[in-house]
């Protein structure tokens, strides 16, 4: 390879490095071209699976401030560059490794980290990132519809040992009472008028009589 394009190559694998959220370094000989395919599929897009010189790869990670020790570089190798979730991605290789054995993975970066493929494998086995969140999703549910029926519950509670309120009733007069009032003002100018035009008896009347 010229000069140019090792500086190139060792330019991508340091970016490569640089912003992957963890790093597969595989043995792929015996792998054929279908197979390599099939895997890179299996990945995702958001992981970036490519063959790579040892000695280029060396360079670029010390470039990157990445510990890469000798034996990950021994043999063959392609490093898969996980940009996304790196649990799903661990689950894919790990998935493909059981069917075709001939992929030999020799371990890895993660969260700055070397880890070995025992390691790995047990990354594997924790639930990803899409799982947790759709369970913590649930139980965030679970917990806001007992809390509104807790709410609820003290609602109702409340309302029943409430006091009802008083209610003040005008009681209207009886149909008796009005009938006498109205009969006394009917009554009351003749009552007057038979009192002022009634005479008295005198002396003299009686007199005569």
């Amino acid at each position: 390879m010229a000069r140019p394009d090792k500086t190139a190559a060792v330019a991508e694998l340091t970016e490569d490095f640089r912003t992957a959220t963890a790093t597969v370094l595989t043995e792929y000989r015996g792998l054929t071209v279908t197979s390599m395919k099939k895997l890179r599929r299996a990945l995702g897009a958001d992981t970036k699976y490519s063959v790579v010189k040892n000695t280029l790869t060396k360079i670029a990670a010390k470039d990157a401030g990445v510990d890469l020790s000798a034996d990950l570089l021994a043999g063959p190798s392609a490093i898969a560059f996980i940009k996304g979730d790196p649990i799903a991605a661990a689950k894919s290789m790990r998935d493909f490794a059981k069917e075709n054995p001939l992929l030999i993975i020799k371990g890895g970066i993660y969260e700055g980290k070397a880890i070995t493929p025992k390691e790995l494998m047990e990354l594997a086995n924790l639930e990803s990132r899409e799982v947790l969140l759709a369970k913590l999703a649930g139980a965030m549910k679970g917990s806001f519809s007992k809390a509104a029926r807790i709410i609820d519950a003290l609602r109702i509670k409340m309302e029943a040992s409430a006091p009802a309120p008083a209610v003040t009733e005008v009681a209207a007069p009886a149909t008796e009472d009005v009938v006498v009032a109205e009969a006394v003002v009917e009554a009351a100018p003749e009552a007057v008028t038979e009192e002022v035009t009634t005479p008295e008896a005198t002396p003299e009347t009686e007199e005569k009589e």
